[in-house]
C-alpha cells in the first residue's frame, strides 16, 4: 500500500514536542506541506521545520494559544496567506491539568483544560471546516485519549474534555460528510512521551502500567503518527465520524482476562 499526501496542506496543533511532533514529521514524509503549531518552546517548532526543509519537505512554524480565538483565526489567515487553505487539521494540542480530587479542584484550573482542549480544538475545526467544506474535501483527526471511554480519577477536566472531544467530532462528522469532509477521533494509549518520563523510566510505575496494556508495551509517537498519516490519505475515504482506538487493548478491560 502506498500512502501519499503529496501536496495536501496540514496543520498539527502543539506540534513541537511529543505525539505532535511524530505526527508533524508523518505528515511531512508522506508528501504533505505542514504547519508547525507550538505556544512555547519556539527552538523546538523551528528545529522541527528545518528538519523538514533539510530533508526536501516544506514547513513553517506559527505561535497560536488554540484556547483564543483571536490567535487561532490570525493563525489561518497565516496559513492562508502561505499555503493558500488547509486540507488537513490534526487538533492534538491539549493539557491534563493538576492532579486533584473533584471537590478540591481549582474551577478556573479546571476550566483552563476543558478551554485548551475541548475549546481549543472547536475554534480550530470551526476554521478548518470554513476552509474544507467549501473546496468540498479535506480531514480533521482529533487527538482524544483513552479517557474518552475510561474514567481517570483525579482528572476530571481531562477525561470531561477528552469525551467532549468524542462527541464534537461526531457532531461535526455528521454535518461535514455531505459536502466531502472526514471528521474523526484517534485515541492513544499510553505512550511514551517526555511529558510522562517519569512513569515509563520508573521501574515500579512502569510494571504497573503494563499489567493495564494488553499487549504489553508502551505506545511509541510513531504509532500514532503512523495511523494519523493512513487516517488523512485517500486508503481511508470511507472513514469518518468514529474514534480509532491506538492503545495496545487498554480499552479492552484486561481485569476481566482471567475472569469476571
Amino acid at each position: 500500500m502506498n500512502i501519499t499526501l503529496q501536496g495536501r496542506r496540514a496543520l498539527v496543533t502543539g506540534a513541537n514536542s511529543g505525539i505532535g511532533e511524530a505526527v508533524v514529521r508523518g505528515l511531512a514524509a508522506a508528501g504533505a506541506r505542514v504547519v508547525i503549531n507550538y505556544v512555547s518552546h519556539p527552538e523546538a517548532a523551528d528545529k522541527i521545520a528545518a528538519d523538514i526543509t533539510a530533508a526536501g519537505g516544506e514547513a513553517f512554524t506559527v505561535l497560536a494559544d488554540v484556547s483564543d480565538p483571536a490567535q487561532v483565526a490570525a493563525m489561518f489567515e497565516q496559513i492562508d496567506a502561505r499555503y493558500g487553505g488547509l486540507d488537513l487539521l490534526v487538533n492534538n494540542a491539549g493539557i491534563d491539568g493538576a492532579h486533584t480530587l473533584s471537590w478540591d479542584a481549582d474551577p478556573v484550573a479546571w476550566l483552563q483544560v476543558i478551554r485548551i482542549n475541548l475549546f481549543g480544538a472547536f475554534l480550530c475545526a470551526q476554521q478548518a471546516l470554513k476552509r474544507m467544506v467549501p473546496q468540498r474535501g479535506g480531514v480533521v483527526v482529533n487527538i482524544t485519549s483513552v479517557h474518552e471511554k475510561i474514567a481517570w480519577s483525579g482528572y476530571s477536566a481531562y477525561a470531561a474534555s477528552k469525551g467532549g472531544e468524542e462527541m464534537l467530532m461526531k457532531t461535526l462528522a455528521q454535518e461535514a460528510a455531505p459536502h466531502g469532509v472526514r471528521v474523526l477521533a484517534l485515541a492513544p494509549g499510553a505512550v511514551r512521551t517526555p511529558i510522562n518520563q517519569a512513569v515509563w523510566s520508573n521501574p515500579t510505575s512502569l510494571a504497573d502500567l503494563l499489567t493495564k496494556i494488553p499487549l504489553g508495551r508502551m505506545g511509541e509517537t510513531s504509532d500514532i503518527a503512523n495511523m494519523v498519516v493512513f487516517l488523512c490519505s485517500e486508503q481511508a475515504s470511507y472513514v469518518t465520524g468514529t474514534t480509532v482506538y491506538v492503545d495496545g487493548a487498554m480499552t479492552d478491560y484486561p481485569e476481566f482476562a482471567h475472569g469476571g
